[in-house]
């Protein structure tokens, strides 16, 4: 037995001063990005709405914007999973172009209250149509034209924008009702009446994206405010559409929309991709792209972007010294995953410090010897464990999936609940649940009936432990857990910049009662991060294997599964045109996520083994980190607001 030179003291600083680095850099860069060099003013608000609910959002106020000189002012509303600071990409490239933005949270997301409305969508706008009202009522902001507010969302919020549009166009008075169409993400209603119209809108213009479901003649026909739409040519929901397929061009959606401003012989029977029909002046513009990408990936598409600033810029008659197609957003997601790796790295020599200290110094316990190099069959073994883990975790994913309504029936029907109220990390939870227990059945009969005949003793598994020692690790674990986010509130606090990047994300931006979730999620989540580490360092660190090749082959046994769903998933749709998960489609979108996670795991579990010798401190930390990460970037339905 040998202990690690992974504990030395001053291995442990430079990797400490290493990742505040790392930190800084990546938080002075994302908050120059952010805030245009000091001409952009980003701050966090909160408003108050109906039913003693509340709406959080970032405002951007450029420096130019003043009540001698109000700018437009665009409502950006992510989609369904997503946060404010998830479509950054839009508010960031909105504000060097001269427009204030107010990019929310929708309810049940991010830091904003949960909803009692059923058809959040129709009625609210997800949290869109408050928040124009108050943008039109309210003396405060009186740097923006109130004559000039847009919108914008992506997927979901692409929903919510249009709805709010359909609402202030005056679909809310009583008249005609027409068929409603569903909102398969959220499962609620998508429309209502189409009545008549009244006083003008309170919304000037919106700009749709990754969204057609509900563009039906009951959504469409109240609106009163110029629209543009794109649409992900490669869109993975597009099995939804009335063509089931993704192509505008014919598709009854997007000649609904264009059609509604023109009358009579001057309908089309095809819509010309980019070409703007009718008129800003007059609030009749109807544009429509389909840029050639995925639903997930658009919004991160400078094509795409690009089509949204040239819509905004065109309905306000702005003339921007800034060019749609020069951007910089991507050099703020490129500081954030600076930040971001540096905060993970942080975790390494954080936990190695805290070691010294005499109340977990007891903790630091010899490296156990590494097994036996395997023989041939210890070889094939080792593979056939490895294939039939990842095929499990593959196909069981989905059938976890469609068990999650059976479970947890009030979260999947969006239902204000405390029983597990994160409707998709609740397929996650079981998948990692049952994932985790199958990994330790394996382990164990591996172990039981092969690793103990070929010289593999327990000292060797770094198993064995007692009630105190259990104790203190998890005390360490929380420490490191605290100290953690101790760096993303304070980044957040200085900097106004979380750690993310793209799909993966620190966020700083919870409600406290996300803590009282937690406490339901880890314990469940905590059989698989055991179980990792279990695999990673008890039944796979073998004598003469390079650290680098062990640890690669344990990060794919991790994730290959998952990697697996996303290849069936998408060869089939680009054989058929259509995704072979087509009601899961959204699951499975997520698990973009969710695999650069699984992947880096036995990279951490391998660490605090080498410097505990034991099993137990990584995944006490992973499994705290990652899932508190998880649950605070997911759609949460429990009764607050």
């Amino acid at each position: 037995m040998q202990h690690s030179d992974a504990i030395a003291p001053a291995k442990s600083l430079r990797l400490l001063v290493l990742s505040l680095a790392l930190i800084v850099f990546g938080d002075a860069g994302a908050y120059l990005v952010k805030t245009g060099a000091g001409s952009i003013d980003v701050v966090g608000i909160k408003v108050p709405t109906q039913n003693g609910q509340w709406i959080t959002a970032d405002l951007f106020r450029p420096r130019s914007a003043t009540n001698e000189n109000p700018a437009p002012v665009v409502v950006v509303c992510p989609g369904f999973e997503r946060s404010k600071e998830a479509l950054d990409s839009y508010s960031i490239e909105l504000a060097r172009r001269g427009m204030a933005v107010v990019a929310i949270d929708p309810y049940n997301q991010g830091a904003s209250s949960s909803t009692r409305e059923r058809r959040s969508a129709t009625v609210e706008g997800y949290g869109v149509i408050p928040i124009v009202d108050y943008i039109a009522s309210t003396p405060n902001l009186n740097y923006m034209d109130k004559a000039r507010i847009g919108a914008t969302g992506y997927s979901a919020g692409g929903n919510a924008v249009l709805q709010a549009a359909s609402h202030f166009g005056g679909r809310r008075s009583k008249a005609s009702k027409k068929p409603r169409a569903k909102d398969l993400e959220t499962g609620e209603d998508g429309g209502g009446s189409a009545p008549a119209r009244s006083a003008p809108s309170k919304l000037a213009a919106v700009f749709v994206g990754g969204y057609v479901l509900t563009l039906t003649d009951a959504v469409i026909g109240p609106i009163r405010s110029n629209v543009g739409m794109d649409y992900a040519y490669y869109d993975e929901g597009s099995y939804r559409n009335a063509n089931r397929n993704a192509d505008m061009r014919r598709a009854p959606e997007a000649l609904r929309l264009v059609n509604s401003v023109l009358e009579g012989d001057r309908a089309v029977p095809e819509v010309e991709i980019g070409r703007e029909y009718g008129d800003p002046r007059n609030r009749t513009m109807r544009v429509v792209h389909n840029t050639r990408n995925l639903h997930p990936f658009l919004p991160y598409t400078s094509e795409s972007i690009g089509h949204m600033l040239t819509f905004f810029t065109t309905v306000f008659e702005l003339k921007p010294a800034v060019a749609a197609s020069s951007q910089v957003w991507m050099w703020k997601e490129f500081f954030t995953l600076i930040s971001l790796a540096g905060a993970l790295l942080f975790l390494v020599p954080c936990a190695a410090i805290l070691l010294r200290l005499p109340v977990f110094a007891g903790l630091a316990q010899p490296v156990p010897p590494a097994l036996p190099r395997p023989t041939a069959r210890g070889r094939v073994l080792f593979w056939c464990m490895f294939t039939i883990s990842a095929l499990l975790a593959c196909f069981l994913f989905v059938p976890l999936v469609r068990a999650t309504f059976v479970l947890f029936p009030a979260a999947s029907q969006s239902r204000q609940t405390w029983w597990f109220p994160q409707r998709i990390n609740n397929a996650i939870l079981l998948w990692a649940a049952v994932n985790g227990t199958i990994g330790l059945i394996i382990s164990w009969l591996a172990y039981r009936f092969h690793g103990r005949k070929r010289g593999v003793t327990p000292e060797m598994l770094g198993v064995r432990t007692s009630p105190g020692e259990l104790l203190r690790t998890l005390c360490l674990a929380l420490c490191v857990l605290g100290a953690f986010y101790v760096l993303v509130f304070a980044s957040y606090a200085v900097f106004h910049v979380d750690f993310r990047f793209f799909f993966v994300s620190a966020a700083a931006s919870f409600p406290s009662d996300m803590i009282l979730v937690s406490f339901e999620y880890i314990p469940f989540f905590l059989i698989f991060y055991f179980a990792n580490s279990i695999r990673v360092n008890s039944a796979s660190r073998f004598q003469g294997q390079k650290e680098w090749m062990s640890m690669l082959v344990m990060g794919l046994g991790n994730s290959v599964g998952l990697m697996l769903i996303l290849a069936i998933q998408y060869v089939c749709f680009a054989r058929t045109g259509t995704v072979y998960w087509t009601a899961e489609w959204l699951y499975a979108n997520l698990l973009f996520g969710v695999i650069p996670m699984m992947f880096i795991l036995p990279y951490f579990n391998r660490y605090f083994f080498r410097i505990t010798g034991r099993v137990y401190l990584g995944p006490l930390i992973t499994c705290f980190v990652f899932v508190l990460m998880m649950l605070t970037n997911n759609v949460c339905y429990i009764p607050r607001g």
